[in-house]
């Protein structure tokens, strides 16, 4: 075994339509339970596990060739995702090019939004997981920490960041587009976790005078609606007063849809003079796709907002260049560091295997 036993394998926007990534979207409860079944493979010796919005990726130090295989195969099979298809979509590198790979999704240089900043908190949440499983080691453990120093110093060198590089600049860019001013909205947040807390932050910050909050957890739509100066209405609510409401949030982290397309027509006929708004940053996806249909409404979803966010990716090309040549500088000198420690886990579990089949 070469030193190419580090890898990431996985599916990532490049590849992987929304209505795959949905397929593919693991629950806490589910990455908690795959992380398990992983932890099984005796040829996998470090794993950690990325699943965001447009990317589940596994990073592993394998002591065989068939280490990367066994993965995929497990995450199908709990996926029940044929491996076929998986095959067809797969992100596969190894060794350097994996470094690499893992330095430039920290650093927010393989976003779909490039320059976005929330990716490297998910790195860490990431890497801490897997800490906290006990499943890095000396490998992974010098990738990801060298990896976050990385991203530092490209945020620190470039201008990577400017521009509206975030979902909820964009969400409120379009909003201002269809309604003219934010002053008069009246807004639903639908789910009360970090990402619609932003984009809501990103609506008040332009304006936006009324806020709702909706969670299927109310004592958190309550805290949430305190802390914003909004209102808290009762989750079960949601379609039944959609027409109270010029744009709705949808950031939920529920397994199927929270709005359907038929609520979605019935509140349109209450308000029918008056756009209604959806951005939809869920995966899976929160508001049926057939309401786009309707007259009148707004629909967009992650890849949407994605494409709009890409047209200010020009003004950006060159601090990307500067960024990835930061990080192929970095990623360069890392891999010659932790290639001989992935040779030297190799080169012990064939030892290891060679000691079991001698007779006794």
């Amino acid at each position: 075994m070469s030193a190419d036993g580090l890898f990431v394998i996985g599916a990532t926007h490049h590849r992987a339509p929304l209505e795959v990534r949905e397929k593919l979207s693991l629950s806490k409860e589910g990455a908690a339970a795959l992380r398990a079944e992983l932890a099984e493979i005796a040829a996998l010796r470090e794993f950690a596990l990325l699943s965001t919005c447009n990317r589940i990726e596994f990073y592993g130090v394998g002591a065989e060739a068939g280490a990367a295989a066994q993965v995929a195969a497990a995450f199908c099979a709990r996926q029940n995702f044929p491996t076929v298809e998986f095959e067809k979509i797969r992100l596969s590198l190894r060794g350097r090019e994996a470094v690499q790979h893992l330095l430039e999704v920290a650093a927010g240089l393989d976003s779909q939004l490039v320059g976005e900043t929330q990716i490297f908190g998910q790195v860490k949440d990431a890497y801490a997981a897997a800490q906290a499983n006990g499943s890095t080691g000396p490998v992974l453990n010098r990738v990801f920490q060298k990896g976050f120093q990385a991203a530092k110093n490209v945020r620190t060198n470039t201008a990577i960041t400017e521009g509206q590089v975030s979902v909820a600049n964009v969400a409120v860019d379009l909003a201002l587009t269809i309604f003219g001013g934010l002053s008069d909205a009246r807004i639903l947040l639908l789910g009360a976790g970090d990402v619609g807390e932003k984009t809501a932050k990103a609506f008040q910050s332009r304006g936006a005078g009324s806020l709702t909050v909706a969670s299927r957890r109310f004592e958190r739509a309550m805290e949430l609606a305190t802390a914003l100066g909004g209102s808290a209405m009762p989750f079960e609510q949601r379609e039944t007063r959609l027409a109270e409401f010029d744009i709705v949030v949808c950031a939920t982290s529920a397994p199927s849809t929270v709005v359907a397309a038929p609520a979605v027509a019935a509140a349109m006929k209450r308000r029918p003079a008056r756009p209604l708004f959806f951005i939809d940053q869920a995966l899976p996806r929160d508001v049926e796709p057939a309401a786009a249909e309707l007259e009148n409404v707004y629909l967009y979803n992650l890849d949407d907002l994605a494409k709009i966010a890409d047209q200010n990716r020009a003004a950006r090309e060159a601090e990307l260049i500067k960024g990835r040549a930061i990080i192929a500088e970095k990623a360069e000198a890392l891999w010659r560091h932790v290639a001989p420690q992935v040779e030297a886990l190799a080169a012990g579990a064939l030892a290891d295997s060679v000691r079991r089949e001698e007779p006794a």
